[in-house]
């Protein structure tokens, strides 16, 4: 069975070559010699042995290859980029990838017929995508690393992702170091991130002469503001006070414009107390879409369903996916005051000052609400203490106007300006006045 299992495998192999490399006008590939994906052929190294092969796959290869002969004849698709045309099998894209998976479970298109549109994949990228679903092994592609991470992203192949976020890492360079982190900010690659913060702290006035950095400021400035703000804070220090509940630690931060002395923030928060997920609800999670994904992770951070939240996480959802007045789950999860969510969504990797429609960072959202271990947590984080939404407002004005006196002391003690105006002249203490909140007055002289 499994010899047989094998030699269809193979088979299919060499469809997908046949395929692409077709010069009739139903399959152009459009490559240039030196794209094509040696990695197809049986007789490349990686396919020399069955041994090596099975310990690249994630599952029991004698299962996938299983499923693959119990399919019928019509499960042969077309996947369409620009001029290219490759052939594929829906069981290998379903169980590699749950977009493809969710696009056939569904009354779709795509379900019906023989022929996938691929519109956001050019077609070389498109190539290594399929190469990899099919064999499992990630090629070294230096010049196309940053399309191949961003399809892989999208697409759901997260081990694909991991391997290129190292490949893009490797190239960094003064000229591409600020394309290189808003790759990583967009599609959250946390090593990728790291590296390239680190190079351009390292050369940070070489990288902002670049005209990548003007064109970022144009194209994705809040972007380039998370960047600033990353590059901006201190390198993270091991101590025992990262261990304690950042919920109650002492925060501070340093002499900011107002003049008053603060200590710094801790550098990092606390990890989740809940239980990380186990891989059958993963798997689970990855049978979703992206939007789904995204959507249930709001959900999920609402009701404060930490676990949910982290099986979603596992399965690649975004942890900057938005909803109703372009609102983040961190900004949900703020709202509601669900500490052990709002934890869980930074350790994830969530903007922490995201913005929503009306220019609301998630600690603006906290003040208002009044949950003060919340806004504990997200100054710990290193969150903006004098963002401005769309009013001028900062998070504590919010909590000023509101009347949450235990916030305010916190973001007081943090080092918030209490001497910021709004747009109509208002600092803080002119609201507490305003609304005859004495015990804010007195807070605020």
């Amino acid at each position: 069975m499994f010899c047989r299992s094998v030699t269809w495998f193979t088979c299919v192999f060499m469809a997908v070559v046949i395929a692409s490399d077709y010069n009739d006008t139903g399959f152009v590939t459009g490559f240039d010699p030196e794209v094509t994906v040696d990695q197809l052929r049986t007789d490349s190294p990686e396919m020399s042995t069955t041994t090596e092969r099975a310990q690249e796959v994630e599952g029991s290869t004698a299962a996938d290859l299983a499923t693959l002969l119990d399919a019928s004849e019509g499960a042969v698709v077309t996947l369409v980029a620009g001029d290219t045309r490759l052939v594929a099998h829906r069981a290998v894209l379903a169980a590699r990838s749950p977009v493809f998976q969710a696009m056939f479970q569904h009354d779709t298109l795509e379900a019906s017929g023989g022929r996938v549109v691929i519109p956001d994949v050019e077609g070389p990228v498109l190539r290594h995508l399929l190469s990899y679903m099919y064999t499992l092994q990630a090629p070294q592609l230096p010049s196309v690393a940053p399309q191949v991470l961003a399809a892989a992203d999208s697409y759901g192949l997260p081990h694909l992702k991991a391997a290129f976020e190292q490949q893009v890492a490797a190239q960094l360079s003064v000229e591409n170091a600020v394309a290189t982190a808003l790759l990583a900010l967009r599609h959250s690659c946390p090593i990728l991130k790291q590296a390239a913060v680190a190079f351009i702290k390292a050369h940070t006035l070489q990288v902002v002469m670049t005209q990548g950095w003007a064109d970022a400021a144009v194209s994705h400035p809040h972007y380039l503001v998370e960047l600033t703000r990353l590059i901006a804070q201190p390198p993270a220090q091991t101590s025992t006070a990262a261990t304690t509940d950042s919920s109650s630690a002492p925060i501070t931060r340093p002499h900011g414009d107002n003049g008053q002395a603060a200590v710094t923030a801790p550098p990092h928060v606390a990890t989740c107390h809940t239980p990380p997920p186990d891989d059958a609800t993963v798997r689970r999670m990855r049978t979703l879409s992206r939007k789904e994904r995204g959507s249930r992770l709001i959900q999920a951070a609402k009701q404060g369903a930490v676990g949910e939240m982290q099986a979603l996480l596992a399965a690649g959802a975004d942890v900057g996916a938005t909803g109703s007045e372009r609102m983040a789950a961190l900004h949900w999860a703020a709202v509601e005051g669900r500490v052990e969510a709002v934890r869980c969504l930074l350790e994830g990797g969530a903007e922490v000052d995201a913005r929503s429609d009306d220019q609301n960072t998630p600690l603006h959202t906290a003040a208002r609400y009044g949950h003060a271990a919340v806004v504990r947590l997200l100054v710990a984080a290193s969150a903006d203490l004098n963002a401005r939404n769309e009013d001028g407002r900062t998070p504590l004005h919010r909590a000023v106007l509101y009347g949450h006196p235990e916030v305010v002391a916190v973001l007081l003690q943090a080092g918030a300006d209490k001497g910021a105006r709004d747009d109509s002249g208002a600092n803080p203490r002119h609201l507490a006045r305003q609304n005859n909140n004495q015990q804010l007055v007195q807070l605020l002289t």
